[in-house]
């Protein structure tokens, strides 16, 4: 059984079509990038997934059942940019994650919020924007979630934070889950990937692994360049 499934997902922004009859099927244990320019698709197809967008035509399903209580219960999800209170401190903000899921670990979090000398007791607000990143995903990680899907987690850090993200992702996430990671940073990406997804103009180009894909076309980052004719800065 797939623990993601799309038949035929359309979604309207007023006469404008977002996604264009998206059908998906994601595997267990497996890291999958989701990869497009921006505005290709990726959050919207993000925002159904966690249900958060409504409004769609077609089926979908997360762990063999339609959205709804069970699959929020599932899915950690990382939105793109800062979502968590500026006024709380990191330690409230753990309470708050606490109290909200129940398949939340405290000690897993502190743990890993102390690994990065980050003090429980400062409110968000005062915190550094690569700092704030961390705790987002900190947050997002300490879910024993059957699926973790993170929007963009490395846009707007730099270089060295992107790998430290990474680190954390690969190191910390419930083993044996799967992960959807949302990105235009191709290369940054790469080497963390079990499976690739192009999404352009709203419609699915490329759904592959990337061992296959790397037989192809050298690297996913040739792939993305020829099928999307452009060269990645």
């Amino acid at each position: 059984m797939s623990l993601v499934e799309t038949r035929n997902l359309v979604k309207y922004f007023s006469d404008v079509v977002a996604l264009k009859g998206i059908n998906l099927s994601l595997e267990e244990g497996k890291i999958i990038g989701l990869l497009g320019p921006n505005a290709s698709g990726k959050t919207t197809l993000i925002k159904v997934l966690v249900g958060l967008l409504k409004e769609y035509q077609g089926e979908v399903f997360v762990d063999g059942q339609d959205l709804g209580v069970h699959t929020k219960e599932i899915v950690s999800y990382l939105p793109d940019g800062d979502h968590i209170f500026p006024r709380y401190t990191v330690n409230q903000c753990i309470d708050f994650y606490k109290t909200f899921f129940n398949d939340f670990n405290e000690s897993k979090a502190v743990d890993l919020i102390n690994m990065f000398s980050i003090p429980l007791n400062k409110q968000i607000k005062h915190l550094s924007k690569g700092t704030i990143e961390k705790v987002q995903l900190v947050l997002t990680l300490s879910r024993e979630a059957k699926l973790y899907i993170f929007d963009e987690p490395i846009a707007g850090v730099d270089p060295a934070t992107r790998d430290l993200i990474f680190d954390l992702i690969l190191n910390h996430y419930n083993k044996g889950s799967s992960i959807l990671i949302s990105t235009h940073l191709i290369y940054d990406v790469e080497p963390i990937l079990d499976d690739v997804i192009f999404i352009k103009e709203g419609n699915i180009v490329l759904h592959k692994d990337k061992v296959d894909v790397v037989a192809e076309y050298g690297s996913v980052e040739g792939a993305f360049k020829e099928m999307f004719k452009w060269s990645i800065k």
